[in-house]
């Protein structure tokens, strides 16, 4: 660990586990209530169980990317942090407003507004939270007075995902204008900022990891950047088809949504370019597994599944189905579970001696399982969505009829969600089997960090 302000970051990922643990044991237990009897029916009903599985989502990633961030800003701008005590109530106020807000959904207090339950207290905690960390950010990079090309992106994107938070805090009586705001919100988090983060991140992961020359890397990154902005901001318009607002929408979104997987090509290509240059020679390659496989999973569950429902032919009949579902699991995972673990991942070994730094035969085994339980997920619910489609919109079936029609698929879903919650349980596992020591070896100023890759933090990592 070159900084020991470095050592925040561990808790935030401590806390992120905690949430990605627990966002499973309500999606597993959603799942389960398509196939009835439910006797949890009047304690834990579907829209409780889905709606804390979904905002668990949204809070352990922002809180993966939090201690991701105070991981790499740093190490780029070779500097400690302005504020570990900051740092440190930020975390306990963001942790005490999650249990709060979780604890009200279980009382069925929430503003029923789709990934934007949270009632305006929790809102008010969330922006204050933002702030603060902005703020710590900000006066790092000012202190340091250095600032590179992949922390200019990520705070570019944490702070347009705090700014884009603020519609969320406006509530409208008419259900239209409620719709077309909110997704100024989350598409606009989801496929825009978000993978500027995203972006960022992986800039970092693989200027380390491979060895690339960094000036090549922020060119691609310029490249991903500039796509995301021109086709993921119009490309909001792809949720507007359904929600009454005027036709002229339904070409615009159509065609930004066929422009949006560009930018996920480029990222992959990104990756790809960087680790054929370097010959995957850096000794973390569980980091590298993770790294590339989200750029990779990213395109295909963010855009090739994306690009395959939204255009507004096919949308007008998948639009609010299990097809939605499909692209929706795919997509975050690959974009923002991954790369955090990736993170996660390559800053372990200098946060937890004893870990080895080429990762552990755990550390595998979590990546595959992981890997095989999503994609049988969600050709679960390609196959269950595709049988709702024709059964309700095609035929005319209702729903409750169509759904007893596609229950074998959601046995498919849970036999493959067990797949992957196992390799989540390995990764946490895997994760807090060691105990952390913040070993601080310092930091050569003189060193060429950003130019050459970086070991995790310990000179003779000691076999697991």
């Amino acid at each position: 660990m070159r900084y020991r302000s470095q050592s925040v970051a561990y808790w935030y990922f401590a806390v992120a586990m905690a949430l990605f643990g627990l966002q499973l044991v309500f999606g597993v237990l959603s799942a389960a209530k398509y196939l009835g009897p439910d006797p949890l029916l009047y304690i834990l009903p579907f829209d409780v169980t889905k709606m804390i599985h979904t905002n668990l989502l949204v809070v352990w990633v922002l809180t993966g990317f939090m201690g991701a961030t105070y991981w790499m800003v740093p190490d780029e701008s070779r500097t400690e942090l302005y504020s570990v005590k900051l740092a440190y109530w930020q975390l306990g106020l963001w942790s005490a407003m999650g249990v709060g807000t979780i604890v009200g959904y279980l009382f069925r207090y929430g503003t029923g507004n789709k990934l934007l339950e949270q009632p305006l207290v929790s809102k008010l905690i969330i922006v204050l939270v933002m702030l603060m960390f902005l703020y710590n950010i900000l006066m790092t990079i000012r202190k340091a007075s250095r600032l590179t090309t992949s922390e200019g992106v990520l705070l570019l994107g944490l702070a347009l995902a705090a700014v884009l938070y603020l519609p969320s805090l406006l509530s409208f009586n008419n259900y239209v204008i409620s719709i077309y705001y909110r997704w100024w919100t989350i598409h606009l988090w989801v496929e825009g900022v978000w993978e500027m983060i995203q972006g960022g991140f992986l800039a970092y992961l693989l200027i380390r990891l491979s060895g690339a020359d960094r000036e090549v890397m922020e060119k691609w990154l310029y490249v991903i950047v500039g796509l995301v902005f021109i086709a993921g901001i119009m490309g909001t318009a792809h949720h507007y088809y359904w929600v009454g607002v005027p036709s002229y929408w339904l070409p615009i979104g159509g065609l930004f949504s066929a422009l949006e997987p560009l930018a996920l090509i480029g990222m992959a290509m990104y990756a790809y370019t960087a680790m054929r240059r370097s010959g995957l020679a850096h000794p973390n390659t569980l980091a590298l597994h993770w790294t590339i496989g989200s750029a990779v999973f990213t395109l295909f569950g963010a855009g090739l599944l994306g690009l395959a429902h939204t255009w507004p032919g096919v949308n007008k009949w998948t639009h609010g189905t299990l097809i939605t579902a499909m692209h929706g699991h795919a997509a975050f995972y690959g974009a923002y579970a991954m790369i955090v673990m990736a993170m996660i991942t390559y800053a372990l070994p200098a946060l937890t001696p004893g870990r080895r730094e080429e990762g552990t035969a755990v550390g595998y085994w979590a990546f595959w399982l992981q890997i095989a339980g999503m994609f049988g997920m969600t050709l679960s619910f390609a196959t269950a969505g595709i049988g709702q489609v024709y059964l309700e919109r095609i035929l005319g079936m209702g729903y409750l009829d169509a759904q007893l029609k596609i229950q074998v698929h959601f046995l498919m879903l849970l036999a493959t969600a067990s797949v992957f919650s196992t390799g989540v349980a390995l990764f946490i596992w895997d994760f807090f089997r060691f105990r952390p020591s913040f070993d601080f070896i310092g930091a050569d100023e003189s060193d060429p960090a950003s130019r050459a890759p970086v070991a995790s933090g310990r000179h003779s990592p000691k076999p697991a």
